[in-house]
């Protein structure tokens, strides 16, 4: 009995450093682009480093962004290697089924809106002409976020980690908010360009 307690009890190794660095990489990265962004919309700031370029400007953010993300994907795959592993929770092939699935929709919205439409154009001002509709975006409001939440579950399940869905949850969870965050503000900013469109004919 004591055994199987001791089998069952350690799911998760809370005294690996590992474990906390990824969570903090996980929360950070949508935090730094979030206000990043804000900063160029209100402040022009990175526009202003490359000299009024804002084309420039965000495809400095997208390599950094992009960055990040490889960075943050290593040290998930580091601090799972540093849990313990049970049979319980492993799946190889689900886990496999989704990251496939989850790829196939962060690589194809990153296709749908390119590079600038992927990493925050509209806060540069560089705007779509319409939302767009296709696949994958007729499956999923934001296909780049659940597919990668779904590639971080995939992961966890192929490494049979409990580690690993505690921090999915944890992808899950700052995701969410971005999403509450970024959403209206979006919104926001095509509302405004269509009231100054309107206004512009207006005005002829």
């Amino acid at each position: 009995m004591s055994s199987y307690l001791s089998q069952n009890i350690a799911l998760i190794d809370l005294t690996q450093k590992s474990l906390y660095i990824s969570a903090l990489s996980i929360a950070f990265n949508p935090t730094f682009w979030n206000t990043v962004a804000r900063q160029e919309y209100h402040h022009k700031t990175l526009t202003k480093l490359f000299r009024g370029n804002s084309q420039r400007a965000c495809y400095a953010l997208a390599l950094t962004i992009f960055s990040l993300g490889l960075f943050r994907d290593a040290l998930f795959e580091r601090a799972l290697r540093h849990q313990p592993a049970h049979d319980a929770f492993h799946f190889p092939l689900l886990a496999y089924a989704l990251i496939a699935v989850g790829n196939l929709l962060v690589i194809s919205s990153t296709w749908a809106l390119g590079i600038t439409g992927t990493y925050l154009g509209d806060y540069f001002g560089i705007l779509m002409d319409a939302p767009v509709r296709s696949f994958p975006f007729n499956l999923s409001g934001a296909p780049m976020y659940h597919g990668s939440t779904m590639s971080f579950l995939g992961t966890a399940l192929l490494y049979g980690r409990p580690a690993g869905l505690l921090l999915t949850a944890e992808v899950l969870l700052v995701y969410t908010a971005a999403l509450r965050y970024e959403d209206p503000f979006t919104t926001e900013i095509y509302a405004k360009r269509d009231r100054e469109v309107r206004e512009g004919k207006k005005a002829k």
